[in-house]
């Protein structure tokens, strides 16, 4: 049975009984825009409308998972600079924030992971971290100059302050390209359909890949490895594999372990475009096995 009494008193101290400011009501307002297009999807069904989006899902989503993620937070790699902010515009695209901005509150869910500290732990519930996080500026940085700090080696690069100031206006731009080439039906599923299913995929990182899954390696946190979200999110979800080796280009680590992301890293390895690869020596995940090994024993102890 559900709780209401307790849910609506959450509800109302999380949502309604805080301080909003023009960072969070305009979150706000572009969700809810980008979740009515979604819904108007079987209105506006056509095939190219579906590839069009089909192919901004790899594109976009590929820009915040290898360049985001793994190239600029965890610096797991090296690309020639132009292709590095090819990737980074890339993933602009998918309405996740600025490259300062996404990279500034990954790291900080490392340093503080599942922690009070967290940007968007499931310790606060669910829905907070899954979404609720983003509709609150104070939780991602706690004032705004607190705010990126931990990102000076992106914010001096004039190329990423550029984004960070006009990242909206990217997405914009697209849309208005989509419209002009395919009408209602490339809008509605290029923008709407695709950046929503993207959306809730990585929100599902932080939610989901903390609260169901396998936990192969013990990180003293709450990640887990989560299929689907490793099928959808390019290989996003083997989520306890990357908190137990953060470093690490590749995420999917058995053959099964499906990684689009690591798959394009290793195409552009094996022609010369990216260097200095980070992967964890069969040696350290021996030694990471053996650690969970030992935490085992001592738990059954007790």
């Amino acid at each position: 049975m559900i709780d209401w009494d307790r849910w609506l008193v959450k509800w109302h101290v999380e949502f309604l009984g805080r301080q909003w400011n023009f960072v969070d009501l305009a979150t706000l307002a572009g969700l809810v825009y980008l979740h009515y297009l979604a819904v108007l999807a079987p209105f506006y069904f056509t095939w190219p409308a579906f590839w069009s989006a089909v192919a901004l899902y790899y594109i976009s989503g590929v820009g915040v998972t290898l360049s985001f993620h793994r190239n600029l937070s965890h610096k797991s790699f090296k690309l020639p600079k132009w292709l590095e902010y090819f990737f980074a515009y890339c993933g602009v695209l998918s309405f996740q924030r600025s490259p300062l901005e996404w990279v500034s509150i990954h790291r900080a869910h490392h340093q503080y992971t599942d922690t009070w500290n967290d940007p968007h732990s499931p310790i606060r519930g669910l829905w907070f971290s899954h979404v609720g996080w983003a509709l609150d500026y104070r939780t991602r940085f706690g004032s705004y100059e607190g705010r990126l700090k931990n990102v000076a080696d992106l914010k001096s690069q004039a190329y990423y302050r550029f984004l960070h100031y006009t990242y909206p206006l990217h997405s914009v731009a697209l849309g208005v390209l989509l419209y002009t080439k395919g009408g209602m039906p490339f809008l509605v599923w290029g923008m709407g359909v695709r950046t929503v299913l993207f959306l809730h995929v990585v929100f599902g990182i932080n939610s989901i890949c903390h609260t169901w899954g396998q936990q192969v390696w013990d990180t003293g946190d709450l990640s887990k490895n989560n299929w689907l979200i490793g099928l959808m999110a390019h290989g996003e979800g083997w989520h306890n594999n990357h908190h137990a080796f953060e470093y690490s280009a590749q995420h999917g680590f058995e053959w099964w372990q499906i990684d689009i992301t690591w798959y394009l890293i290793r195409f552009l390895q094996a022609v010369g475009l990216a260097t200095d690869v980070k992967l964890p020596t069969e040696m350290q995940k021996k030694r990471r096995a053996l650690c969970n090994k030992i935490n085992e024993e001592s738990l059954k102890q007790k």
